[in-house]
């Protein structure tokens, strides 16, 4: 026995003549395509990412205020930063970037180049790097800016790599920071909103850690900085009970062992 709604549809259709048919079915297709665009762009916005940490840095090519530019790639086996920002012109923007620049010989001395994008367009980038580039921040005489500055007008990098915050704004990027290893792994991730500015001491010393931990041997314990002991992975003894501790090393319970910083 036939469903009441089945028996009526039928009905419907044995009553309707060619033309009314074709209406029909142009009405039916007229109505279902916008409905499958949202739905794929909405499946799409649910499977989008941000790159983890132990995963490669996504590649991309964009044009930059250094030339053409591929990232990761074009920096080798170096470690690497993307530090992505809201706009050009604006003060935090700005501070941000004078703080960089000053610190610019710190970073070489660590291997370490630094990559710089926003949404704005090449032009613009162009014209804040040389107004910037005139500015004396903190007293410092003013500093050439020697790291690129990245177009990303169509929204391809900040996407990639999960800059835009739709909830905060969609077209601007919040302020991330990708720190990247020689091998172009994902070591470090932060963001901050946009009226908070970074602190570039704190970049140092992130990328100091991960230099120092490197060797899959230690970590380092909380409030870390260039200098300190570190922390061991694997106690150098087998029983972590003992009351023997080698040269270098010392605890602080059994499951707290730390060796020594060089020369101290």
């Amino acid at each position: 026995m036939e469903s009441v709604p089945y028996a009526l549809f039928k009905l419907i259709l044995n009553n309707l003549n060619a033309c009314n048919m074709k209406k029909l079915v142009v009405l039916i297709a007229m109505v279902l395509i916008p409905i499958s665009t949202l739905w794929s762009q909405e499946k799409a916005d649910r499977n989008f990412r941000i790159p983890l940490i132990g995963e490669k840095a996504p590649s991309f090519t964009a044009e930059s205020t250094n030339g053409p530019i591929t990232f990761p790639d074009d920096f080798g086996g170096k470690w690497k930063i993307l530090f992505s920002h809201p706009q050009d012109f604006t003060p935090v923007c700005s501070s941000e970037l004078l703080e960089l620049a000053y610190l610019q010989k710190e970073f070489d001395k660590m291997d370490v180049k630094i990559a710089v994008v926003s949404t704005d367009e090449l032009d613009r980038h162009v014209q804040w790097k040389k107004a910037l580039e005139e500015i004396t921040y903190k007293g410092r005489p003013a500093q050439k800016i020697k790291f690129p500055l990245i177009e990303d007008k169509s929204l391809v990098v900040s996407k990639m790599y999960g800059m835009i915050h739709e909830a905060t704004n969609n077209t601007k990027d919040v302020r991330g920071v990708f720190i990247i290893d020689p091998d172009d792994v994902i070591q470090a991730i932060y963001f901050y909103p946009m009226s908070v500015g970074r602190n570039s001491e704190e970049l140092l010393r992130t990328v100091a850690a991960l230099q120092k931990v490197s060797d899959k041997k230690h970590a380092t314990p909380s409030d870390w900085k260039p200098g300190n002991d570190l922390i061991i992975i694997t106690p150098p003894v087998t029983d972590q009970r003992t009351e023997n501790v080698p040269d270098g090393f010392y605890r602080l319970a059994w499951f707290m062992w730390f060796e020594k910083a060089k020369g101290m």
